[in-house]
């Protein structure tokens, strides 16, 4: 299979556009429609409206963007009816000709690390989950991410190891210094190592890093020291990010970077402008028309405006 740094690259040039819209259902945000007859207790019936809420959005953004990105632990809290769905939501986006970054964080060591890369990296019936990439944690050490990197290369797959998060906390062990520099950047160090040994025909590798649009500064300082790794980044929308905020995560031509946003797109119909032009059973317009807009917005304000 071709590496997952030239299929996503392939993407985001057939689309014109960075954007990965994060699928995080929330049972008490979702549409009212989809919400109505289903009782708090009644796990079954939400992971059913997760399920159908996920195949709207999928539907909605499948011609404009270039990847979703389901978190996992929505569907987990849910317990086993939670988790079908998740495999039902990633199999529906790969129909969709969506690529599938699964958001779980997983790591472990040794075989357990394996086991985890089995199951969930690799699409076209590789792995039981058939996710494109996966979210690592490198908290474990370089052992620990040998697995995931040997099995995404292996089977085509790409790996995105947290490096500078977007939360708050993030910095009271990522801005740890050692030796002169702080801890996210000796994680980059390791990340863009693995990222030069797996690149792909377009100058990226199957390891990238997440690094959040909250903190623009070590964005553009992270995008300097990882010139071979594709950037995830979060944070954009309703954590604070804006389109200005990521600029420096992409290389001249564009490329270099996906831009996540979850809530400010799948739950568009909540909020203003699009709460007054659509009504409730037009929830998926409300989708289109708010990634039409992180699109817009990300095409005048980053190198992402040279793609189209």
């Amino acid at each position: 299979m071709q590496a997952f740094s030239d299929r996503l690259a392939d993407a985001i040039r057939r689309c014109g556009n960075p954007v990965l819209v994060g699928l995080d259902p929330r049972f008490a945000q979702l549409p009212d429609p989809l919400r109505a007859d289903v009782a708090a207790e009644d796990l079954a019936g939400q992971a059913r409206a997760y399920q159908q809420f996920c195949h709207g959005v999928i539907d909605a953004v499948a011609e404009h963007v270039p990847a979703v990105k389901p978190q996992a632990a929505f569907f987990e809290e849910l317990g086993p009816a939670g988790m079908e769905a998740l495999g039902q939501v990633i199999k529906y986006a790969a129909e969709r000709g969506l690529l599938v970054i699964l958001d779980g964080k997983r790591n472990d060591i040794g075989s357990t690390a394996t086991a985890y890369a089995r199951g969930y990296l690799g699409s076209g019936g590789q792995s039981p989950w058939g996710a494109d990439a996966l979210t690592v944690n490198p908290y474990l050490g370089d052992d620990s991410l040998a697995p995931f990197v040997e099995v995404a290369t292996e089977r085509g797959a790409g790996l995105f190891v947290l490096t500078k998060t977007s939360n708050p906390g993030g910095g009271m062990f990522q801005d740890l210094e050692a030796d002169a520099k702080p801890l996210y950047r000796h994680v980059a160090a390791q990340v863009e190592a693995l990222a030069k040994e797996t690149v792909g025909h377009c100058g990226y590798g199957a390891v990238g890093a997440v690094a959040g649009a909250t903190y623009p500064e070590q964005l553009a300082e992270l995008r300097a020291a990882m010139p071979h790794a594709w950037l995830l980044v979060p944070g954009f929308g309703a954590q604070g990010g804006a389109a200005a905020d990521v600029a420096a995560a992409f290389d001249e031509q564009g490329y270099g970077a996906i831009v996540n946003n979850s809530r400010g797109i799948i739950f568009a119909h909540s909020r203003e402008p699009y709460r007054d032009r659509f009504k409730a059973d037009q929830w998926r317009e409300a989708v289109a028309a708010a990634t039409r807009e992180m699109i817009a917005a990300l095409r005048e304000a980053t190198p992402a405006g040279r793609l189209a």
